[in-house]
């Protein structure tokens, strides 16, 4: 009872929803609830979070059920509870998150997004069915091309790099070898297998890359339609060929240090995570862009697997591919080193670089990433050094760190702050409490929505 009392005091919520009386908007959300991670629908309580009951007989909740499992595929038979408070009747409707999905309501999907019930467009209900499964788009067979539309040299070159990084020679015929690792299916080429080994013109890949020297004036550009490998190799080699460059000369006995204004490996990271996760059903091409200041990095398809831009700043969640043959693909030759990392990679290179954090959006149903040539120093030190100084006292070490990453990144948490500064979450906690009483950071809004403020 005392449950069922909080949760109506929460409110609604992802996981909860109150109806005044049983209707088809009942059987929406639970079948949301279902395609998502479960959830539980109140009849008897209203908008406002009051307790009005509903009138039922003995045969009202059997009717409801068979409703729901007349009008639902697969068949949605829900947990039911029944509660009286204050000589009023509440129906609970429990479900949890079903086995094999999407659950459709008349032949319609609908998915939970915060508080409300959506319509699933095709490509989520397809992604859904496939992440049921524990399959991806890219296993499947390519109606369009055959084995004799790939590249056997291609292929010999992509075990030749297996056997170099594992040191263990691969027997066999190459075609037998793509077979073992379901690149080649039934005998019948996937789409996977065309984007990695495409023989010349890959009609799905396209990507394109420009050097600006203002948002409509290309100075440099390049348009790719080939396979991913290829793909990876030429986009990196085209952005380093833009990058400016410094040579530092540390001692006069070693050869001078070639440093460029952006830091390769977080290109390189970035630029395999575009190959690798792009939703190559989407007609929109991949593009990169090259500023003065900045790179823009744009790829087609959300992200995948219902995480959030907060979650993958924090590092809160779990690996999901949308191409699981492809990912496989790269780190069979170690393009990939660790599946889900690449995120928390790319934010510690910058920030060892000494160039202020990367931002990551989703637009138009795409993620778009921007990398910026300002370094750190110019923010970071010049913020904590002042801050330090208004207040009359010097800031220790960690607290100028703390300060740095919030003026470079107002939403960084503090299991973020932890791994940067190789300190646990405690020790960040108690000196940002520090920072607080000393006025000179405040926290904004919620825990995990909210954001930090300097204030001095």
């Amino acid at each position: 009872m005392k449950k069922i009392l909080q949760d109506i005091k929460n409110g609604e919520s992802l996981h909860l929803e109150f109806k005044t009386s049983f209707n088809k908007e009942v059987i929406e959300t639970l079948v949301a609830f279902a395609n998502a991670k479960g959830g539980d629908v109140v009849i008897g309580v209203n908008d406002n979070k009051e307790i009005i009951g509903v009138s039922i007989s003995e045969e009202s909740i059997q009717n409801w059920i068979n409703q729901m499992k007349q009008s639902t595929y697969p068949q949605l038979i829900p947990e039911v509870l029944t509660y009286e408070i204050n000589q009023k009747i509440l129906v609970v409707f429990k479900v949890k998150e079903f086995p094999i999905k999407p659950v459709s309501y008349k032949n319609k999907y609908y998915k939970r997004i915060l508080n409300s019930n959506h319509l699933m467009d095709l490509n989520e209900i397809a992604n859904q069915h496939l992440k049921t499964i524990n399959s991806s788009w890219d296993f499947y067979p390519d109606p369009n091309h055959s084995i004799e539309n790939i590249s056997m040299k291609k292929v010999s070159q992509f075990i030749k790099k297996i056997e170099e990084r594992t040191q263990q020679k691969i027997e066999g015929k190459p075609i037998d070898f793509l077979k073992k690792l379901e690149i080649i299916r039934d005998n019948k080429l996937t789409f996977g297998a065309y984007l990695l080994f495409a023989k010349e013109y890959c009609a799905i890949s396209d990507i394109q890359v420009g050097r600006f020297k203002s948002d409509i004036t290309i100075i440099d550009s390049i348009s790719l339609d080939t396979d991913l490998f290829t793909e990876t190799e030429e986009i990196i080699a085209f952005i380093k060929k833009h990058l400016m460059v410094e040579y530092i000369i540390t001692d006069k006995q070693l050869p001078r240090i070639e440093r460029f204004d952006y830091p390769l490996d977080a290109i390189r990271e970035i630029v395999v995570n575009m190959i690798v996760h792009r939703d190559y059903r989407d007609s929109s091409a991949s593009i990169i862009k090259i500023f003065d200041d900045r790179i823009e990095f744009y790829n087609p398809g959300d992200l995948y697997g219902g995480i959030s831009i907060s979650d993958l700043l924090s590092n809160n969640y779990t690996s999901k591919s949308r191409n699981k043959l492809v990912a496989k693909a790269f780190k069979e030759i170690g393009l990939i080193e660790r599946y889900g990392s690449g995120i928390k990679r790319i934010l510690n290179i910058c920030f060892d670089y000494g160039i202020i954090a990367p931002t990551f959006e989703v637009i138009q149903k795409g993620l778009k990433v921007v990398v910026f040539k300002e370094k750190l120093d110019n923010v970071g030190n010049n913020v904590g050094n002042n801050v330090g100084n208004n207040v009359g006292n010097e800031l220790s070490d960690l607290q100028k760190t703390i300060i740095k990453w919030i003026s470079n990144n107002n939403k960084i948490t503090i299991t973020i702050l932890a791994s940067k500064t190789n300190r646990t979450t405690r020790t960040i906690e108690r000196n940002i409490e520090k920072l607080k009483k000393q006025n000179l950071i405040k926290r904004i809004g919620s825990r995990k929505e909210g954001y930090w403020k300097i204030i001095k």
